[in-house]
């Protein structure tokens, strides 16, 4: 995984806690085609090789925008063609940020309009600070959500709401987003990053190979039936049987003490 991206910064935090940017500050973080790209070969790379990273922590450059999704202004006057292109290529992102074997948080410093709020939905789960806004506002411009939004939204806040969330684009707050369940919690602006931090942090404390697992199952329980669901569950419970971690976790609780998880 390289971690020299134009429009990403890659940070590394404690041994195994990733801290990915997107870093377009006087774009509002807006996804460009080079961010696409990037954000795809991102993902793509963790999905074949985590290397040491256990939680992935993704937010935006500065304190005023997390997203504002597509960059319209690149895509002023795009001809249809580059415009089918350019957007095939973010789906193929999307789809890899779903495939990335380790949980992401997403950390909204702030509004996330369009894409940036599908980028929140799309994660495992989403911190927001306080001044943070949301809307998908793409019916407003002609056009409707592509990246995921018309699927993972419903997922997180029913489809009643999330009806009413794409078929007016109006935007709601950060509070809204708490009751509805696009965030999980709500902090002000200056302990966001701390809070999500701290939650990354206690994931990385864990058993690496049964979170992923357990990721994993998680997802598939709104793809599945339940009996179904409950036999990819326990085939992926099983694989964490012979696994060091667990005669470890076992041992450590035994013997009062902290385990050392080595992810093998």
């Amino acid at each position: 995984m390289r971690e020299d991206f134009e429009t990403l910064i890659l940070e590394r935090i404690d041994d195994h806690l990733l801290v990915v940017t997107l870093n377009r500050p006087k774009a509002a973080n807006s996804m460009s085609s080079q961010m696409g790209h990037e954000l795809s070969e991102l993902w793509r790379a963790l999905y074949v090789d985590v290397e040491d990273v256990r939680c992935i922590v993704l937010t935006g450059a500065g304190d005023r925008v997390f997203s504002a999704g597509a960059d319209l202004k690149e895509r002023n006057n795009m001809p249809d063609e580059d415009f089918g292109k350019q957007h095939a290529a973010f789906e193929q992102g999307m789809l890899a940020m779903l495939d990335v074997p380790v949980p992401i948080i997403a950390a909204v410093n702030g509004a996330a309009y369009g894409g940036g709020c599908e980028f929140a939905v799309a994660a495992d789960f989403a911190y927001a600070s306080t001044n943070a806004r949301f809307a998908l506002t793409e019916i407003t411009l002609g056009i409707m959500p592509g990246a995921m939004g018309t699927q993972n939204l419903p997922r997180a806040v029913g489809v009643r709401r999330a009806k009413e969330i794409i078929l007016t684009g109006k935007p709601f707050s950060a509070e809204e987003a708490l009751e509805w369940g696009v965030v999980n919690k709500v902090c002000a602006p200056d302990k966001l990053m701390e809070e999500a931090l701290e939650t990354a942090r206690t994931i990385c404390n864990n058993a690496p190979i049964a979170v992923r697992q357990a990721k994993k199952s998680i997802s598939m329980a709104t793809q599945l039936g339940l009996k179904t669901g409950y036999a990819f569950e326990i085939e992926a419970y099983n694989r964490m049987i012979p696994t060091e971690d667990r005669v470890e976790g076992i041992r450590a609780y035994n013997e009062k003490r902290k385990p050392e998880f080595k992810g093998r």
